[in-house]
């Protein structure tokens, strides 16, 4: 299983001098290798041949108490408490040869989740990995070779950004990426409620929750994605490889045995608004892992009335599910979006969170109304919810990878999330830009853990964001 956080009494530190130590040796490292890679006045950006960016994210969070008729193992604590998380990411990049680029991520983590990481479907932080701590730790995040091929069409630019080089392509183009990757990196791209360092913090937002997508315990995997994209639509498919265990830390090699199969489509739809096209896209998925089903738990202890668990009963098995995401523009970097999802739900949840059907709508709107154009603004609600055998195991006192009050009285577990994002003047230097906001966000979570004798549960957030 994943790493648990330390005991709560842990969770009102801060972070220590070598967070800061590690977010000043990144940025002196991202001026000497910007300095190194932006290309001269006779070098176009195309043409540059290495790429350096840096991001740092620190994220506070705090819960007051509230009522619950009994707490277990896996519960949200129903005591005040406090959390935070740092995180620190270099984009290394080297333009390989024509179309192709190079990227490695080295990145270090560190944080105090709110419960040990526990206790709902929609967990209050994205920013969060599963292997969380109150010590810093630095891991490769990525390493992985991205190749373009043109197919025609009318030539665009492509800006340059985080494991992005940039260049000029044509409309119609090939797209390999292949390497140590996160899937959300390039499946559902939804531009309204994606990315936790800026947007949305709970993990209902992040990706259809549905979705079980292979990862390790960081939320990183081994993969290899095959995109086509024209102008109108994109379909990409990819296969990547699923954790040795449940949440686990380690990666099943054995990729033709043990695998996460997903495909996806999306094209424009034939309404559209002065802001541009609404945009539909679909995704299936498929996992094949030795994984534990509910209703096998409930049967091996039916007849003793011990606890279930479906650690004791895990057997090769295919998990299949699916997503549709609808996108309205409403302007430049604003719009709303509807996202449903829902997975078989006969097995344990295996890398993602434990929610087996759900459907959320929300948007992002700027601060021009106001006379702050670059300011950001969302608000958003996600519905989740269980199958019946993964109730009926939780019923009886079961334990998942998040959930385990000891007992259960059903009942969707509902999430609302809003936030509003203070775009800070940007700072010039010699060697590029520093960009950085900082938001306020609050959220407010009805029956943590889809049970209606706990909550609701309030969350208080303040996030500072910067990168080059």
């Amino acid at each position: 299983m994943f790493t648990r956080a330390a005991p709560s009494s842990v969770a009102q530190r801060r972070p220590r001098a070598d967070v800061l130590a590690l977010a000043l040796a990144l940025a002196t490292a991202l001026m000497a290798g910007q300095a190194a890679a932006t290309p001269t006045a006779d070098q176009g950006q195309d043409d540059a041949p290495l790429a350096l960016h840096a991001q740092s994210t620190y994220v506070w969070q705090r819960k007051p108490s509230f009522a619950a008729a009994y707490t277990g193992p896996n519960s949200l604590v129903p005591g005040r408490e406090r959390s935070y998380s740092f995180t620190a990411t270099a984009d290394l990049a080297l333009r390989a040869w024509d179309g192709a680029q190079i990227h490695f991520n080295p990145e270090a983590a560190q944080g105090v989740p709110l419960s040990h990481l526990s206790g709902a479907g929609g967990l209050s932080n994205g920013e969060l990995a599963r292997s969380s701590g109150a010590q810093l730790k630095a891991y490769r995040a990525r390493l992985f070779l991205l190749q373009r091929w043109n197919a025609g069409g009318e030539a665009e630019r492509i800006d340059p950004d985080f494991n992005e080089m940039g260049g000029t392509v044509t409309a119609n183009r090939w797209t390999l990426v292949a390497g140590n990757l996160s899937l959300l990196d390039y499946f559902d791209p939804n531009p309204y409620a994606k990315d936790p360092r800026e947007q949305f913090l709970n993990w209902s937002f992040m990706a259809p929750g549905a979705w079980d997508y292979a990862a390790d315990a960081r939320g990183y995997t081994w993969a290899g994605i095959l995109e086509y994209r024209t102008p109108q639509w994109t379909v990409r498919g990819g296969r990547a490889l699923q954790p040795r265990e449940s949440n686990g830390p380690a990666l099943d090699r054995g990729w033709r045995r043990h695998y996460g199969d997903q495909v996806e489509v999306e094209s424009d739809l034939p309404l559209a608004l002065p802001a541009g096209p609404l945009r539909g896209r679909v995704l299936l998925f498929r996992n094949r892992a030795v994984m534990g089903a509910f209703h096998d738990a409930l049967a091996q202890v039916r007849a003793t009335g011990a606890v279930p668990d479906v650690g004791d009963v895990r057997r090769l098995q295919t998990k299949r599910g699916w997503a549709a995401t609808l996108e309205v523009p409403l302007g430049a970097d604003a719009g709303v979006f509807v996202r449903a999802s829902r997975s078989g739900g006969r097995q344990e949840t295996f890398a993602f969170t434990e929610i087996d059907r759900q459907w959320s709508a929300g948007g992002q709107w700027s601060g021009a109304a106001w006379g702050r154009p670059a300011d950001r603004m969302g608000a958003a609600l996600a519905v989740n919810g269980l199958s019946d055998g993964h109730r009926g195991y939780l019923a009886a006192g079961g334990h998942g990878a998040f959930l385990g009050d000891g007992a259960l009285r059903y009942g969707s577990e509902r999430v609302w999330e809003a936030f509003y994002r203070v775009e800070m003047p940007p700072v010039p230097t010699a060697v590029g830009t520093l960009h950085s906001a900082v938001s306020l966000g609050a959220q407010h979570i009805q029956r943590p853990g889809y049970n209606r004798d706990r909550g609701p549960v309030d969350v208080l957030s303040a996030r500072l964001h910067a990168e080059f």
